[in-house]
């Protein structure tokens, strides 16, 4: 079975099962068919963290997409260009991309299928074209003058004939299919043994030419969302030295399961902090849609988002308190500090005692509840509800128009974009499970590369410029990733879980998990019930603001429920019925039988099996 947030995704990987490859083969090749079809939540020069379960040998691990800061990328080099933020867009935002490398990676250790049987499937879509979705016309739209004036490249590839394509439309990118074609090409002439065709189309994307032309490409000035034209730092040797890398999950114990997400570099853990806090304060007995738990929830989700803050980032960042923040001793702690109304400011805590710090930024810490610190924050005006500055935004102006036509996307005309992303989930007849969050080199962000048909990644812009932070931006180092692929594991079975969303990933599943593992609803009727998310958190995202206060919900928690939110002090924004979250499930029952979900808000995502 495969779920995803695009039903092509989820056609062609279910092809690949229907011919015998495993899991791993099928979510490769949905991923590179979402780089396609999906251009403005992702593309080949994006990043890609996936979470795999073998069921062979129980392995559970996590391959890391997620590519590093370039070896000039010193603080010193943005403060130089009289900058005291990484722009959100452009050549100075790049990083090394990873996606491209993850799938391969994923490929060569754990798929059965040659390269051309997973990438054909995108060089058709990309040759041959596909219905253009809405969410990318208006995407599109919103950036045609910087594109008509400043990124010739991409209005080649995504103003053809010089117009906005429609919606639905068919929709071609000839240049990313003839770079995927000289890709497979130099895999074949490589020899007949798969690994060594994997090895070297890794090679002509990070050493070959595609390197070269990324590279060349980023040493033009482009103007990005500081109003300026700059260089990039990303070279050849940067490209050249990095390859994915396969780690450890980290994983909480909750409801009977384990649930696992990637370390700190990426803000998965954040979730793990939540169902820990949840546990104690006897979620287990809640009444799942009323106005308590979700104020509850809220809580706890500003709290381990103030943790966030205060203390992930790369390991190589310094030593990251994982185990003492994941423990149930210090959960115990935080989940204390949940009150009846609705806090205020950025409260991190102390694991193992350690003083937490946060960025500038954030304004000074001022003694809270026992003595704790408090960061003022950094707010915008509610205006309404709407969620400023928090990641992906599932909705327009119109939230009924939202529910038909796709989410809105948070992009503004510079290109900036707040964390759009897409995601897969694959089970296969063994057992094995993949949950993967490809996201970044977004058509918006970055100009098209020359010939490639595709853009950088700009993740670099979640660096801080500030020494001494565990995000703070040094060469070599991983940017603190928003993208959060989950997996739950149980006896006989378990489930690959996630959803796009920016900041709002680790907050969304939050109310499918608790439906599922507690409430007893199956996978879909999970993804279905009504969700809600923090807009107070703060974004990781420029400009790094938030909404005092503030909570998105959508309308089916019901008026009375939305009213004692309110009262207790949330700012509350109704997203409409139908709006928030793209959850995507697949996985095992106990009984052994496949099942697998997609999100109907929007109606873009797809389940397939059988």
């Amino acid at each position: 079975m495969v779920a995803s947030t695009h039903w092509l995704a989820s056609a062609v990987g279910q092809s690949v099962l229907e011919r015998g490859g495993n899991a791993f083969d099928a979510a490769a090749a949905a991923g590179f068919t979402l780089q396609v079809v999906e251009p403005h939540l992702n593309g080949p020069g994006g990043d890609a963290p996936i979470i795999g379960h073998r069921a062979a040998d129980g392995r559970t691990f996590v391959v890391c997409g997620q590519g590093t800061a370039p070896a000039a990328a010193t603080i010193e080099a943005y403060i130089d260009l009289g900058l005291d933020v990484v722009p959100g867009t452009g050549h100075l935002a790049a990083v090394v991309p990873g996606a491209f490398g993850a799938w391969l990676d994923l490929l060569a250790r754990y798929g059965t299928l040659p390269l051309a049987d997973v990438l054909s499937p995108a060089i058709g879509y990309a040759r041959d074209g596909y219905p253009l979705v809405p969410a990318a016309v208006r995407t599109i739209r919103t950036v045609e003058r910087l594109f008509a004036e400043h990124w010739p490249t991409s209005a080649g590839v995504y103003l053809p004939g010089g117009r906005v394509p429609e919606p639905g439309a068919r929709f071609r990118n000839p240049a990313l299919a003839g770079t995927y074609e000289r890709v497979l090409a130099e895999a074949h002439a490589a020899g007949a043994d798969r690994l060594t065709q994997i090895e070297a189309a890794r090679r002509a994307f990070y050493e070959g030419f595609v390197a070269e032309a990324m590279a060349a490409f980023v040493r033009e000035p482009v103007l990005d969302s500081s109003g300026s034209a700059h260089a990039g730092l990303l070279t050849a040797d940067d490209l050249a030295s990095w390859r994915a890398t396969e780690e450890p999950t980290v994983a909480v114990d909750f409801a009977g399961v384990q649930v696992h997400k990637t370390a700190a570099w990426g803000q998965g853990p954040v979730l793990l902090q939540q169902l820990r806090m949840l546990e104690d304060l006897g979620v287990a007995e809640a009444d799942l849609g009323s106005a308590e738990l979700v104020h509850t929830a809220l809580e706890v989700t500003d709290l381990a988002f103030a943790d966030r803050e205060a203390w992930y980032g790369d390991p190589a960042d310094g030593d990251v308190p994982l185990d003492a923040l994941l423990s149930r001793s210090y959960a115990a702690e935080r989940a204390r500090l949940v009150g009846p109304s609705a806090s205020d400011g950025v409260r991190p805590g102390s694991p193992d005692g350690r003083a937490p710090r946060l960025a500038a930024l954030f304004g000074d810490p001022a003694a809270g509840p026992g003595g704790s610190p408090v960061w003022p924050g950094r707010y915008e005006d509610a205006g309404g509800g709407a969620a400023l500055g928090t990641g992906e935004p599932t909705r327009g102006p119109d939230p009924a128009a939202a529910a038909v036509d796709g989410p809105a996307l948070d992009v503004r005309p510079s290109g900036e974009t707040r964390g759009d992303t897409c995601h897969v989930d694959v089970v296969d007849r063994w057992g094995n499970m993949v949950s993967a969050t490809p996201s970044g080199g977004w058509l918006q962000s970055s100009p098209v590369v020359p010939g490639l048909g595709f853009g950088l990644p700009t993740r670099a812009q979640m660096f801080w410029l500030e020494p001494g932070l565990p995000s703070s931006l040094a060469p070599g180092r991983r940017p603190r990733t928003t993208l959060s692929p989950g997996l739950v594991l149980r006896d006989g079975g378990g489930f690959a879980f996630g959803t796009p969303g920016g900041d709002q990933q680790d907050q969304w599943t939050i109310p499918f998990l608790l439906h599922h593992l507690l409430g007893g609803l199956d996978l879909q009727a999970a993804i279905d019930a009504p969700g809600w998310h923090s807009t107070h958190v703060p974004s990781s995202f420029h400009p790094r603001t938030s909404t005092r206060r503030g909570v998105e919900a959508e309308s089916r928690l019901g008026a009375d429920v939305l009213a004692e939110l309110d009262r207790r002090g949330h700012v509350v924004g109704d997203a409409g019925p139908w709006s928030l979250g793209r959850v995507s499930a697949a996985g095992i029952r106990p009984d052994g039988m496949l099942h697998a979900a997609a999100n109907p808000r929007g109606m873009q995502g797809y389940a397939a099996g059988r």
